[in-house]
């Protein structure tokens, strides 16, 4: 079933809050997202800024220990304009550089969906004309906090939260671990393009037209978000230092090759899976940092086997500015 779905209040942490909507494991949600300062798709501030979510959603049948399943079936800005940061994070240049670093600004943007492109309107650039192509993606999502918190949306954890992952886009489906009857499933802060690291704190800020499916694998814990598309699988972790968070990415992929695949990543009887392919920084800027663990070689595309535990399968090319 396909439920259309209209925000009127939106939170800025992910908790266990009463829910908006209840659905069942399968089901589809057709909804917006306003953009990180609390504007909607008419640039009408309607809630406060801090990466408002929209939800919590409920899935009937969601239990702790279970697996919630989150294709994102469309991500579509619904506006023209955007706006990002134009001074990079203090925290990501050398402590004697940082009183060199220009006061922190806003750089608007035009937005053309149609044509799948980004104009920088101002400041103006020394460069000329800037164009980039939209690669829309959700900044900001997961399900409620374990152990009955209300973890704000400035930062992440285990449950997701602010990871400011480029990964998370159009036609990826993800993978959270359930803390909370019912999931709870939140999601906003939606950016039309973004850089790896984040590292001026903001992407192309904008509000959303969403769409996802939500499912339930039942008795099938993980620890961390995983994500798949449909050339590689891949894991998240988010923690400060930065080394924190690489280990609990690496460490969510090596068990998720032994628990779903079936594979022995550290050799043995089995076969062993080759080096892991890459790791891509999410935000770098927050409390807790995000780094993604991207592909590893020797692991087919759609062959994850979850596939067949779960209603939802990846779309094998779904790719912007085609909407689902």
């Amino acid at each position: 079933m396909e439920h259309q779905f209209t925000p009127t209040h939106y939170f800025t942490t992910l908790g266990p809050h009463e829910p908006v909507l209840t659905v069942q494991p399968g089901d589809s949600i057709v909804t917006t997202t306003v953009d990180a300062r609390g504007r909607d798709a008419n640039r009408d501030q309607v809630t406060p800024r801090g990466n408002p979510q929209t939800g919590p959603f409920f899935v009937d049948g969601a239990e702790p220990g279970d697996t919630l399943v989150v294709k994102l079936d469309s991500i579509v800005p619904n506006r023209d304009w955007a706006f990002c940061g134009t001074s990079v994070a203090a925290n990501v240049v050398r402590p004697d550089f940082v009183r060199e670093l220009p006061e922190a600004g806003m750089a608007e943007w035009d937005v053309d969906v149609e044509q799948g492109t980004a104009t920088l309107t101002t400041p103006e650039s020394k460069l000329g004309r800037i164009t980039l192509p939209l690669d829309p993606m959700i900044g900001c999502f997961g399900v409620a906090a374990k152990g009955t918190q209300a973890i704000s949306t400035a930062t992440s954890a285990e449950h997701g939260g602010n990871m400011d992952y480029r990964g998370f886009r159009q036609g990826v489906t993800v993978y959270f671990p359930v803390f909370e009857s019912g999931a709870l499933f939140f999601l906003g802060d939606g950016h039309a393009l973004q850089g790896d690291g984040e590292i001026v704190g903001s992407g192309l800020e904008i509000s959303m037209d969403v769409r996802v499916t939500l499912d339930v694998i039942k008795d099938h814990e993980i620890g961390w978000p995983r994500g798949e598309n449909a050339e590689e699988i891949f894991t998240a972790g988010n923690a400060r230092p930065l080394d924190e968070a690489t280990q609990n990415a690496t460490t969510e992929m090596l068990r998720w090759l032994v628990q779903d695949y079936g594979l022995d990543p550290l050799g043995g009887p089995k076969p062993a899976v080759g080096p892991v392919r890459q790791i891509r920084p999410g935000q770098h800027v927050r409390p807790r940092l995000h780094d993604g663990l991207q592909g590893a070689q020797g692991i087919p595309a759609g062959s994850n086997p979850l596939r067949g535990l779960s209603r939802i399968v990846p779309d094998p090319a779904a790719v912007f500015p085609t909407a689902g």
